[in-house]
């Protein structure tokens, strides 16, 4: 093992990030701690790893203590898609706010650099366009989807509390929708969901008339940004990670059924409560605090995706 190499604590580890973040981190010589409670991440994410004598996977929920020696903690745990993180919202705001006081916790004692994946959510829906770090967000406190949007709110003010009273050193980066090999099939987010009733040559649901936007970003765009962000010193954010580019919804339905060959028709059902209408990053901070910035494009980066989801439905359907 490499003389730099550090201990590195990732929940939610066999998540489809968190198990790309912890590749990364073995890639570069490492030892990796993988945490998570599998309510959302995947064992077969991870299996892959389990030979490398550097690599450990614990199941564990953040919302309890865990006691450990680490140089650096990635925390990534918690469900992210609405399906999930409405499934149990008392849940998911237990994780992020008691998950974040225990992980902080760590770190505290540890004397840790620890990272806060937090979200776009927080921005809620945006009255601002693109987004900036500095806008505060417009959302519903009281909505179906706030469990999420104001749990990961709580944590980023704890992260910056904690740097501000006990000197944690914190990272926080603001994730905007993000794609690509691992996503979870069920997660009820619309690449997936579009690209599974694509490639079954069922219709693709569109919430109204799929005229809102979203921002699209590779993976490996995203965990360059989570290491970038880790590395640069001086910095805390938050800040946006995400690819700028701006499609809407029937934009990115037509594509995937362009690049899958599908015959699927696209249907329109109704709006669900506080969607969103516009989500860009301004990525601005990013490039100048971090130098970074997305490279792989919107349909480069959906092939291999297709061909994943392709795979699994093989192995599931015997398709």
């Amino acid at each position: 093992m490499s003389v730099l190499a550090k201990r590195v604590l990732v929940t939610g580890g066999a998540g489809f990030l968190g198990s790309h973040l912890c590749e990364r981190l073995l890639e570069r010589g490492d030892e990796v701690l993988c945490v998570d409670n599998y309510f959302t991440g995947r064992r077969a994410n991870i299996d892959h790893l389990l030979p490398n004598p550097r690599f450990e996977a614990m199941r564990h929920d953040i919302t309890q203590p865990l006691v450990l020696e680490v140089d650096e903690i990635y925390n990534l745990a918690c469900p992210a898609s609405p399906v999930h993180y409405q499934f149990d919202p008392v849940q998911t705001l237990k994780t992020s706010v008691h998950g974040a006081i225990n992980m902080l916790g760590l770190a505290k004692r540890c004397k840790a650099k620890i990272f806060q994946a937090s979200t776009s959510e927080i921005y809620g829906d945006p009255t601002v366009h693109p987004q900036p770090e500095a806008y505060w967000g417009n959302v519903n406190p009281l909505g179906p989807r706030a469990c999420y949007d104001e749990g990961k709110r709580a944590a980023e003010t704890l992260f910056m509390d904690y740097h501000r009273q006990h000197g944690v050193d914190v990272r926080i980066a603001r994730i905007f929708n993000t794609y690509g090999p691992r996503m979870h099939p069920n997660d009820g987010r619309v690449v997936s969901n579009f690209i599974v009733q694509a490639l079954q040559d069922e219709d693709i649901t569109v919430f109204g008339k799929g005229d809102q936007t979203r921002s699209f970003c590779y993976r490996d765009d995203l965990v360059e940004g989570f290491l970038k962000l880790m590395d640069t010193e001086d910095f805390t954010g938050p800040v946006n990670i995400g690819n700028p580019g701006e499609f809407t919804i029937r934009e990115l339905a037509e594509i995937i059924i362009e690049l899958t060959g599908a015959k699927s028709r696209i249907v329109e059902r109704p709006l669900p409560a506080d969607d969103p209408k516009q989500r860009q990053p301004d990525i601005t901070l990013a490039r100048e605090k971090m130098g970074w910035e997305p490279r792989i494009e919107l349909r480069e980066g959906l092939l291999p995706t297709i061909e994943y989801f392709r795979g699994l439905l093989r192995e599931t359907m015997k398709l």
